[in-house]
């Protein structure tokens, strides 16, 4: 019965044929008389104005984006570390393998979370908050060159 199937009634329209006489949307096709919306291409870009200084360039430029040189990192807390074994050593291949980061981004260690067991964690970059945490432990906080 697949061959059969077709929408109810009313579900689909019939397309509108513009200019095709006064029955439908005949002579100026919905545009209205004249003027620049009634042209083939007609019409402003968006933000135009008039003629009148546009909002964009009368509101004053703000802040700064160091957008050329920004570092991005993945961070990652003291309390997602807890899961390595005693005396294991943190590396960059360790948390990726672990699934915390994804390969060649750049890792920050923030302080939130507690830790109870002895690490060797290396990272690009460590908080102070989570440097004396893994420190208690009696671990180490080792920064790596990006």
């Amino acid at each position: 019965m697949l061959d059969r199937l077709s929408p109810p009634d009313g579900a689909r329209r019939k397309r509108t044929r513009k200019g095709r006489g006064e029955g439908s949307k005949g002579k100026t096709c919905g545009r209205g008389h004249g003027g620049q919306n009634s042209r083939t291409g007609g019409g402003v870009r968006p933000g135009f104005e008039g003629g009148q200084m546009p909002l964009n360039r009368r509101l004053p430029k703000r802040g700064f984006s160091n957008y050329r040189f920004k570092v991005e990192y993945d961070v990652l807390n003291v309390r997602d570390l807890a899961r390595f074994g005693a005396g294991d050593t943190v590396d960059l291949e360790a948390l990726v393998s672990a699934g915390l980061v994804r390969n060649g981004r750049n890792v920050k260690v923030l302080g939130d979370g507690e830790l109870a067991v002895k690490l060797d964690v290396h990272a690009h970059k460590f908080t102070q908050g989570a440097i004396a945490k893994i420190e208690a432990a009696g671990g180490t906080a080792t920064p790596v060159q990006p």
